[in-house]
């Protein structure tokens, strides 16, 4: 049988039951819409993070006592500094700023712009800055979140800050960091570190946390050992530990999703299964008049095979494609809130592109091969009867 006959029939027969097919393809574009743009979305979140841990010191030591974080004294940052293969010892005041009892937080971050490692991870954030003229006066940097959160409530150029002992103070906008920071920095103030102390009420000799890097990573659980002994209420947290937590969420969310798809995905089949098993009068005397010319069993299992090729294909770079323009174009609505809940501030995060094809290819296989084994099976029962008995 010539290629161009063949084709041209299976042309023929797309177009005679195009409304079936239409049927289809709407419901698996659905299907692989919303698995597809689910993993779009993780797989955004999970590279943005990434990207951010890498910049990040390789442990970080917290004072804690009954699972509340307590200042870390100073002194700390210089014990840790005299062990063996420990580097870029530093400390970081940072914390939460509440507006109001229970209300929305700011998260206040102090940078020691004379100490690289203090602001290491918010270098590509300040990228650009007039840092003299930043530090000139008491000003502040924030993120979109929190310049959103000042226009609604009236403090377009500034804010004033309550400190713990009850004095105000008060701060100008000097610039707002961009959009595409906000999955990291959206409710973030950026101030001098000596500022950060006064709205976090803490001393000069205090500390939110001490971050230290250990250069050979065959050395880590040794250092960490240590670290760990010197003091009774002190916690070491590893970047691998910080990078693995973040992991366990996505992976979570992204695999009750998968979860679901399968739910649905094998329900769907099952349908199709039994529709196509109940195959109609008329698709059996086609199929036994195909029998009757001369067809082989082979060229009717070719026809349905290409024509539900048609089918899958379409509907996958259907689905696919339009999960991606509503993730990374639409900004994922209603979707993205699951991943990144209510929020403390309303936030729209621009997701970076990324297009993971090992999930991509699993999508259309678990899809495709499923579609393709519902439909050829009952049309097999059919093709290996006798034409005649096909065509009663």
């Amino acid at each position: 049988m010539g290629n161009n006959p063949f084709f041209h029939f299976l042309a023929l027969s797309l177009f005679a039951e195009r409304r079936k097919h239409l049927m289809v393809v709407g419901l698996s574009v659905v299907l692989i819409f919303l698995l597809a743009s689910t993993l779009f979305i993780s797989s955004s979140l999970q590279h943005s993070l990434r990207s951010a841990l890498v910049s990040e010191p390789d442990f970080v030591v917290q004072r804690v006592r009954g699972d509340h974080l307590l200042p870390v004294p100073l002194d700390w940052a210089d014990e840790i500094a005299q062990l063996h293969g420990v580097d870029r010892v530093a400390s970081r005041v940072w914390g939460r700023y509440y507006t109001e009892p229970k209300g929305k937080s700011f998260l206040i971050v102090g940078i020691d712009f004379l100490e690289d490692q203090s602001h290491r991870a918010l270098s590509k954030l300040v990228e650009g800055t007039d840092l003299r003229r930043f530090l000139s006066g008491d000003e502040m940097i924030v993120g979109q979140g929190v310049a959103r959160w000042m226009r609604t409530h009236f403090y377009p150029h500034g804010y004033n800050f309550l400190s713990p002992n009850g004095a105000f103070v008060k701060l100008k906008l000097f610039k707002v960091l961009p959009r595409n920071s906000s999955l990291v920095a959206d409710d973030m103030v950026i101030v001098p570190i000596e500022t950060a102390r006064k709205i976090l009420g803490l001393s000069p000799e205090e500390a939110t946390d001490v971050t230290f890097n250990v250069p050979n990573d065959d050395e880590w659980d040794n250092v960490q050992s240590k670290v760990s002994a010197m003091h009774y209420d002190l916690r070491v947290i590893s970047k691998k530990e910080t990078r693995a937590a973040y992991d366990r969420i996505f992976n979570y969310k992204g695999g009750f999703f998968l979860v679901l798809f399968l739910i649905v995905l094998l329900a769907f089949v099952l349908i199709l299964y039994q529709r196509a098993s109940q195959v109609f009068s008329q698709e059996k005397r086609s199929i036994g008049i195909l029998r009757a010319l001369g067809w082989s069993i082979r060229d009717v299992l070719s026809l349905k095979l290409y024509e539900t090729l048609v089918v899958v294909v379409s509907s996958f770079i259907l689905g696919s494609v339009a999960a991606y323009f509503y993730v990374f174009s639409l900004g994922a609505p209603l979707l993205r809130q699951i991943f990144l809940g209510a929020g403390n501030l309303a936030s729209a995060p621009r997701l970076v592109p990324v297009l993971d094809f090992s999930v991509l290819s699993s999508i259309f296989l678990l899809y495709g091969v499923s579609f393709i084994a519902a439909v050829l099976l009952p049309v097999w029962k059919i093709a290996v009867t006798d034409p005649k008995e096909a065509m009663l």
